[in-house]
Order: C-alpha cells, then structure tokens, then sequence
C-alpha cells in the first residue's frame, strides 16, 4: 500500500508538472541536446501566467530562482550546440522597494550571477511578444518559481552555438553572389 501511495504521489507531482530542485536540472539536463536555435527557456517567478500555446512547456520548482538562474547558466555553458541570448525585463530597475520588500536585494544577487553574461533589457512586453511568437512553433521550456517579486523573469533565447551571425551573412553573400 505505501509502495502505491508513493507511485501516486509521484505520478501526480509529474502530471501537475512540479518538480523538486533535483528534478528540474534532471529535466534541463535531459531536455537540453533537444533544444536548438529558436527554443527558449524561461526562469520565472511565482505570478508568471500558465500559457497556453502548444509549445509551451510549464514545471514548477520549489527552488530559489537565483540559484535555477544560475543552474540554467552553467548547463547552457556546457553546451557547444546552442548558446543564449539573455533578457531581463526593463521594469525592474524602477520597481520600488516599498512596493516590493527585497526587490534591491533581488537586482544585487541578479546582477552578480549575470555579471559574466551579457543581458539584454527590454520591456516585459516586448520580451514576451518574442516568446508568444515562438510558442507558436518551437519549443519554450518555462521554470516557473516561488518568487514573489514582480518583472523578475529572466529570459533565455537560445541560438546556434557554433554558427555565428557574421557566419550566416558570409553564407548568403556567397550564396548572392553565385547567382
């Protein structure tokens, strides 16, 4: 009988999608060499909505979301494959501590574990039109924390780690020039 409570157990944390702190490195380390230029991942915090388009993919982790932002850095560095682009939204700069108690702190730690990665900040709006966008057909793996601190999703857009843009401009060019 406690065998078949576990397996319930367990089968239900799979199903809801929440993953313990172990489970979702699990999880990106197992999704990862599935992952290619176009796919995203997504470090959310608490009141990030569950969306809907099919290539979306929703977990929850009882985990500090510094440390999944850091986990997520160190299996992306591990890659050769792919390689990310990294968004913060621009709204957190001015959220106010009386608004958000530990918001200063937040923006500290963050910018201590980004300090070696270069970070785009652009309106919540505008990072999330390019996520939508890329629901639609390529694959979004969301890690959505308990954090509740608001515009503190942090945003990886994943690109070909080893095909640069100067890369690609010299392919057509050449290609152009062919004709």
């Amino acid at each position: 009988m406690k065998n078949k409570i576990i397996a319930a157990c367990i089968l239900f944390s799979l199903m809801t999608g929440i993953l313990s702190a172990a489970d979702w490195k699990e999880k990106l380390q197992k999704e990862l060499p599935l992952l290619g230029h176009r796919n995203w991942i997504v470090v959310a915090d608490s009141a990030y909505p569950l969306q809907t388009a099919p290539g979306i993919e929703t977990i929850y982790v009882e985990a500090d979301q510094l440390e999944v932002v850091k986990g997520v850095i160190a299996e992306l560095a591990k890659t050769k494959h792919v390689k990310p682009t990294i968004y913060t939204d621009a709204e957190m700069k001015f959220v106010a501590e009386k608004n958000a108690p530990g918001i200063g702190a937040y923006r500290d730690g963050l910018a201590k574990v980004l300090a070696n990665q270069p970070a785009e900040v652009l309106p919540h709006e505008q990072i999330i039109g390019k996520l939508d966008e890329a629901g639609k057909t390529f694959k979004v793996l969301l890690i959505k924390t308990p954090l509740t601190k608001p515009y503190t999703s942090v945003f990886f857009q994943l690109r070909c780690g080893y095909w640069t843009a100067d890369s690609e401009a010299d392919l057509r060019k050449a290609m152009q020039q062919s004709q």
